[in-house]
């Protein structure tokens, strides 16, 4: 037999004003637009739906925004000075976004007032961008000393975009371990050594290429790799991938290969595999090379032959999606 309908017995408060904003409460909470409904059954709705509806490009119009998507998912370890669009809080001397906190932990004031904020941490909605915005705030008037806890952001907060100076150069420096999470690494012992060293042996060892913009060699046991975040659009570089590729172009040099791509945050992501002994200074030089053949190559509008649409299928099914 079904169920009758439960009819809301608690007191209603006062009604919110049409067109107010409506806080944000516990799930199970009243909801505060005075409806007499439980929050999650009421504007909670539509609040889960702001938070959690995916924002395809979350870093769009940041300066940088390949290397915020690199740094995201393919860097270990690496810092950024951030530039608020704001002068900073009396007391917070710098901001920093690290790639990984101690503990995961979104963000941390240090003991000096300064603030670090991660970015590889857990998305608590479908904008990474509103997150780390959130995360930002609360860190800029935690307590020193203090890291500041994730949480799902209101659907009507802040972004990136909306807090940094969009006019400051996004410059990453790549790390070769985690000694940026103390302010004197040198002193640390016990535990905190101990927890360092280990994620310092479990980096892969990476550097950013200076020649061009976004791109990431990595040395592994068996083979090197050049990742390298590109701001095209998709399918006209696929295309292009695919013309470079049939026309023998795509390699690096001998012994390298175009294996593939993968997409994250709205970018594609070409990756070669490289001789072990390859290092980022080697692959400089055909690197810059491979940027201008690709520059001119999708400037082209004529169709596909067969054999580049046979191979930009072979692209295009070979292709992950990571965000």
């Amino acid at each position: 037999m079904a169920k009758k309908r439960a009819t809301a017995t608690q007191t209603k408060g006062p009604r919110a004003e049409a067109g107010a904003a409506v806080p944000v409460v516990g799930a199970r909470e009243p909801c505060p637009c005075g409806s007499g409904r439980r929050y999650k059954a009421c504007h909670g709705r539509e609040a889960a739906h702001a938070v959690t509806e995916l924002v395809r490009r979350p870093f769009e119009g940041l300066p940088g925004e390949c290397d915020w998507v690199a740094l995201r998912e393919l860097v270990p370890a690496a810092t950024v000075p951030l530039k608020l669009k704001d002068a900073l809080p009396e007391g917070v001397p710098s901001v920093t976004l690290g790639t990984v906190l101690p503990m995961a932990w979104p963000g941390l004031r240090r003991d000096t007032g300064a603030v670090l904020l991660g970015l590889q941490t857990d998305a608590a909605s479908g904008d990474i961008s509103r997150d780390l915005a959130d995360t930002l705030r609360r860190a800029l008037t935690a307590e020193p000393g203090n890291p500041v806890e994730g949480r799902r952001p209101a659907p009507d907060g802040p972004r990136l975009q909306d807090l940094l100076d969009l006019d400051a150069p996004f410059e990453p420096e790549v790390q070769t371990g985690f000694e940026f999470w103390l302010e004197d690494a040198a002193a640390a012992t016990g535990e905190v050594a101990a927890s360092l060293e280990r994620a310092n042996q479990a980096a892969i060892p990476t550097a950013r290429l200076t020649g061009v913009d976004a791109a990431y060699w990595c040395e592994t046991p068996e083979k090197n790799h050049l990742r390298w975040v590109m701001p095209h659009p998709e399918e006209a570089l696929l295309d292009a991938l695919a013309r470079l590729h049939v026309a023998g172009a795509s390699s690096l040099g001998e012994g390298t290969r175009l294996v593939g791509s993968f997409r994250a945050h709205g970018l594609m992501v070409p990756v070669w595999d490289l001789p072990v002994g390859m290092t980022a200074d080697d692959v400089e030089k055909p690197a810059a090379e491979f940027g201008e053949r690709l520059t001119e190559t999708l400037a082209r509008t004529e169709p596909l032959t067969g054999d580049e649409r046979k191979a930009r299928s072979g692209f295009t099914n070979r292709q992950i999606t990571l965000s």
